[in-house]
């Protein structure tokens, strides 16, 4: 073996903070059916492929150039959707995109979080939030759900764990992800009075749900609210790596000191624009999986599982307090059926798909209660 083979991370002089630490990631296997990422199954429509196909083939002859540095063609398009969803008049100058909503969460706590500063959230939730504040040096700090709500966010250990810690930064995930509920306006509204910071709302899902937007709170929260979201999920465009969020300018200003320049390509950028044009198309299928996500919900409940409510595009279910949730994951997967495992003990996680897809993960199902049948 090499001495470029034999190193191993233990050797580098890496971060304390990031010591012993795991890297995220969802299992890539293959497997008859994945249901563990919470992509929208449905491919992008043929009108959609053939002019970004053109498009493409158009902006190639230039991609000897840098792309537009702040993707000002792609905001306004971003604005208008959000415009026209939430009910709220926003520009460009509202928005600001990047790959992924991660690296806008990442851009976020790059500008308001970083050492001797900390960040709050309410776990479970979505694993990169801790992850993103470790990379940030920003301290991260749990509160932890009501397991007996729903996961509901438990306002008063909310309200303390903010007195106490004073966070620079609080996440609000809603819906929320793994669980599928959603946090009121009213709640948002406790808690932006009751934060010293900014607070991020983690709207990744809400096209899935009919409760209103965080957006509406803009007016209200200029200097204190960023609403993030992304078009990874119902969207269809999981592969084209685009989030955004919509706040105050003052917002975009902030993120403009620490982004990456050139940080979104000029196919990212075109792949957008297109999706957002045929963005009536793709939502069409947001009724789809809310219809099977119904139909999956009570055929679980039907089987004896206890299914968390959701306005999302999965499901939250208990597997018993006896039973080691992994040991159910491995049974799924045994039959050809690769759903979550949160590491939230006794419960596991189901991306809804297409029919033929949940209808496979609900015949697995019927067999997993027979085998930890007690």
């Amino acid at each position: 073996m090499s001495n470029l083979d034999s190193l191993t991370l233990n050797d580098l002089p890496l971060r304390e903070e990031l010591q012993g630490k795991s890297a995220y990631g969802a299992p890539q296997l293959e497997v008859a059916v994945r249901l563990n990422t919470n992509e929208n199954p449905y491919p992008p429509s043929d009108a959609l492929i053939e002019e970004l196909a053109h498009e493409i083939a158009v902006q190639a002859r230039e991609l000897n150039r840098y792309p537009e540095r702040d993707s000002v063609e792609l905001r306004a398009a971003l604005a208008a959707y959000i415009t026209q969803r939430t009910g709220v008049m926003v520009t460009e100058a509202n928005v600001w995109a990047a790959n992924g909503s991660n690296e806008v969460l990442q851009q976020l706590l790059q500008a308001f979080g970083g050492p001797g500063r900390k960040a709050l959230g309410f776990q479970p939730s979505y694993s990169m939030h801790p992850i993103l504040s470790t990379g940030t040096q920003t301290e991260f700090v749990s509160v932890p759900r009501d397991p007996a709500r729903g996961f509901a966010i438990d306002m008063p250990s909310a309200l303390a764990a903010i007195e106490e810690h004073q966070p620079s930064v609080i996440f609000v995930t809603t819906p929320n992800n793994p669980t599928g509920g959603i946090s009121t306006l009213d709640e948002i509204r406790t808690l932006l009075d009751a934060a010293p910071g900014v607070v991020i709302v983690d709207e990744a899902y809400a096209e899935f749900s009919e409760a209103p937007s965080a957006v509406t709170l803009l007016e209200e929260y200029p200097a204190k609210l960023v609403v993030s979201r992304t078009m990874s999920k119902a969207f269809d465009f999981a592969g084209g790596r685009l989030g955004y969020f919509i706040a105050a300018p003052a917002f975009v200003e902030a993120v403009l000191l620490v982004r990456l320049p050139y940080h979104l390509s000029v196919l990212s950028q075109t792949a957008a624009i297109v999706a957002l044009r045929h963005s009536a198309d793709t939502l069409a299928t947001v009724d789809m999986l809310i219809s099977e996500r119904k139909r999956v919900q009570a055929a679980l409940q039907g089987m004896g599982f206890e299914v968390v409510d959701s306005e999302s595009n999965f499901l939250f279910f208990a597997v018993g307090e006896q039973v080691d949730q992994h040991q159910v994951w491995q049974a799924f997967l045994d039959q050809g059926v690769l759903i979550r495992d949160v590491g939230v003990p006794g419960y596991l996680r189901v991306t809804i798909g297409t029919a033929a897809e949940n209808d496979a993960f609900l015949h697995a199902a019927e067999h997993v209660v027979q085998q930890f049948k007690h």
